[in-house]
């Protein structure tokens, strides 16, 4: 399965070739998302659009849970292989499956049975409630499809194979672009549409990497068809993925809040907001994906007990993090406008505008989301995820009380909402550095790999 141990070899081609994959396959995710705005947008116009960007948040935040057990459970699947602990990660993939399968269903029919109530919690307009619920209903039945995915390619890439998941997302996106045409172009089947092209082509991807890897993993299989949960291996999946969970929800429930908030201002904000979250998400998607990859390599070395590699690993990081986010802000800021045009009709001057100074005041801060990523991959890999919650909270915490308080000044508006979200990202990486700096020794060894080596061994 082209499995690969990151534990040898030079430091920083092993990162960058492991994260590779990684990246390409999350632009390809983020095309999902973009094939349906670009879709909506210039078929259906701007109400269709607020509505499928007020959908996308709430779909993000639900199935937040899911993506954080899977990350969890990706950090537990490294550590086994890092210390080859073959029985361990039998027992672990058990237990991950298991506790994924119930959360999965719980979500698709609390969310299914919930949709008039979370429109209204949402501040939906009228005026658009309906195609946002014809939208919610359809996209809510692909939660299965991204539990599976994400399951079976948290696997792979924990045991180093970053390049099968990928194959599967560029199939399923393939098709996405294909069905988003044929049901919303051709067919005229609305929002509805849209959100149809999108779950049919998740399970595509879903079936299709959870076959390949039990076909060819016997791991895997052995351990699904011998199905039996271990409690010490539950409970090692609890204690990385729970609170990696509470991480994940507590930080796309925030941003939930500020889509509650922004809707109350009107689906010209709305629509704006729709497109430039788009961009923006794609734009800073790769430092994204590069940290989760960085996590597995700091994870698998941990367990190997290799102190030196995971210091090298975070200076590198650091260094590649930090060089795309400044090359990525400079760009943005001067092609934020033709990149709204993508998404919205050129006489939709208003929507143009509202997005482009969103971009505008988030865009020249992507360093501080650069460095955030970075601490959350690193403390869930060297087993502190409660870190990475505490960081989330801070973050989101400040980015939604100041996004409710200066919003609500006259003068400001709704500028105060785009100006809380990086200064969240700051006052985050603040006390994730403070926490490292104090606690370097018991993270990741800092001052006896120090005394050795005077700058990391590539």
């Amino acid at each position: 399965m082209n499995q690969k141990d990151l534990t040898k070899g030079a430091v920083y081609p092993t990162m960058c070739l492991f994260a590779l994959p990684m990246i390409v396959g999350n632009i390809l995710q983020q095309g999902y998302n973009v094939v349906d705005t670009w879709v909506v947008g210039h078929y259906a116009g701007s109400d269709a659009l607020a509505a499928v960007g007020s959908a996308f948040a709430l779909m993000t935040f639900l199935t937040s849970a899911l993506l954080g057990l899977c990350m969890g459970s990706g950090v537990v699947f490294s550590l086994c292989f890092g210390r080859q602990d073959a029985s361990g990660l039998r027992e672990s993939i058990c237990a991950s499956f298991f506790l994924l399968s119930v959360i999965a269903a719980i979500l698709t029919a609390v969310s299914l049975l919930g949709v008039d109530a979370l429109i209204r919690w949402m501040n939906i307009p009228h005026e658009i409630q309906t195609m946002t619920k014809d939208y919610m209903v359809l996209i809510f039945c692909g939660i299965p499809a991204v539990a599976v995915y994400n399951y079976f390619g948290a696997y792979l890439k924990a045991l180093g194979n970053s390049v099968v998941p990928l194959i599967f997302l560029g199939i399923s996106t393939i098709f996405n672009i294909g069905l988003d045409i044929l049901f919303f172009a051709v067919f005229e089947m609305g929002t509805a549409g849209a959100a149809a092209a999108t779950i049919l082509s998740q399970y595509i991807s879903g079936i299709g990497i959870g076959i390949y890897v039990l076909v060819k993993n016997k791991k895997m299989r052995h351990a699904l068809f011998r199905f039996q949960v271990k409690l010490s291996s539950f409970l090692e999946i609890a204690r990385y993925s729970v609170l990696t969970c509470l991480q994940q929800s507590v930080m796309n429930f925030g941003i939930l809040l500020v889509q509650g908030l922004v809707n109350s201002f009107g689906t010209t904000v709305m629509a704006g907001f729709a497109a430039a979250v788009k961009i923006d998400s794609f734009t800073y998607m790769p430092v994204q994906e590069y940290a989760n990859a960085f996590s597995t390599f700091i994870a698998q070395n941990a367990g190997a007990k290799k102190k030196e590699r995971i210091w090298a690993g975070i200076r590198y990081a650091v260094l590649t993090s930090f060089s795309y986010c400044i090359a990525a802000s400079v760009l943005l800021w001067f092609l934020a406008e033709p990149l709204m045009h993508v998404f919205i009709k050129a006489d939709e001057t208003a929507v143009v505008a509202e997005g482009v100074h969103f971009l505008h005041v988030v865009g020249p801060f992507y360093c501080g989301i650069g460095c955030l990523f970075l601490f959350y991959g690193l403390y869930r890999a060297v087993g502190k995820p409660a870190m990475s919650v505490v960081l989330t909270v801070i973050s989101l915490g400040t980015r939604v009380g100041l996004s409710y308080v200066l919003s609500g000044v006259p003068a400001i508006g709704v500028t105060g909402i785009w100006w809380s979200i990086p200064i969240g990202w700051g006052l985050a990486d603040l006390t994730g550095l403070l926490y490292l700096m104090k606690k370097k020794e018991e993270v990741i060894g800092w001052q006896k790999q120090k005394q050795k080596h005077s700058f990391p061994v590539c």
